[in-house]
């Protein structure tokens, strides 16, 4: 990995259990084991670094969704197996943390790949929602407003499991939407 890039994954990290505030240069650099000269010469400062950063995240936790979404099986089971899949509960969504971050979100630029990650993650979702419903799945369900639930149930349960310290508010919260939307025989 070269400098830039463990100036940016370094940066992931430390926005991720930081955030944009308590991510100050001199941690990034530490973090990165890079000098200040080497931050600079790559960007021009710390919101450039932390654009770049939370773009790498947003592409990152698309393509792990899309994998599942995109992947064998029912429309049920593809969804089943995005919610399911192994995460960090308790650390949280390294996306949907950066909505709790005065900084990022009072900054159209920084702010911008955030929308734009769950913009995409309901439209996806909605999309394989409206394969579901060709094929006899999900019948009365508004495909946009299922996708929402979804999106919010997971950033919810997030929450849940933060506030706890214990995956278990998420795992139920993940329970519960898929009771909702898959029915069982």
């Amino acid at each position: 990995m070269d400098t830039r890039d463990r100036l940016i994954e370094s940066t992931r990290e430390l926005l991720w259990t930081r955030g944009y505030v308590g991510t100050s240069p001199k941690a990034i650099q530490q973090h990165a084991g890079a000098g200040q000269g080497s931050m600079y010469h790559h960007f021009d400062g710390k919101p450039e670094l932390a654009l770049a950063a939370i773009e790498r995240t947003a592409e990152d936790l698309r393509a792990k969704a899309e994998a599942e979404l995109s992947g064998p099986g029912k429309a049920s089971e593809r969804i089943t197996a995005y919610v399911r899949r192994e995460r960090d509960m308790v650390r949280g969504c390294p996306i949907g943390r950066l909505t709790q971050d005065p900084e990022v979100v009072g900054s159209p630029e920084l702010r911008r790949p955030v929308e734009e990650t769950f913009d995409w993650l309901r439209n996806r979702l909605a999309e394989v929602i409206i394969e579901g419903q060709a094929d006899g799945e999900f019948t009365g369900l508004d495909p946009r407003d299922t996708a929402a639930t979804v999106v919010a149930t997971l950033q919810g349960g997030y929450v849940l499991a933060l506030a706890s310290g214990s995956p278990e508010g998420f795992d139920r919260a993940v329970d519960g939407v898929l009771n909702l939307l898959v029915r069982r025989p």
